[in-house]
């Protein structure tokens, strides 16, 4: 079964492109969702996670925040 993966970032963050770079080694698909040009996802970033900063990694309703290696390993059963 494929999980549903969403990505929180900003194309400045280091971390955003490390979550990325991760998931595309480990062939992952998922849908990159820009923050700082919309604002809408921003607020249902917040809305998912309580927080500001980004990565945001939503992993079929499981929100990771930050690139926590292990914890998308897990999530994405690696």
């Amino acid at each position: 079964m494929t999980k549903k993966v969403s990505v929180y970032s900003t194309p400045a963050c280091p971390y955003c492109v490390r979550v990325k770079q991760f998931l595309k080694e480990n062939a992952v698909i998922f849908e990159d969702i820009d923050v700082s040009m919309n604002q809408e996802a921003a607020q249902e970033m917040i809305k998912k996670s309580g927080q500001m900063g980004v990565p945001v990694i939503d992993i079929n309703g499981e929100i990771i925040v930050g690139f926590d290696k292990e914890k998308i390993k897990m999530a994405l059963e690696l």
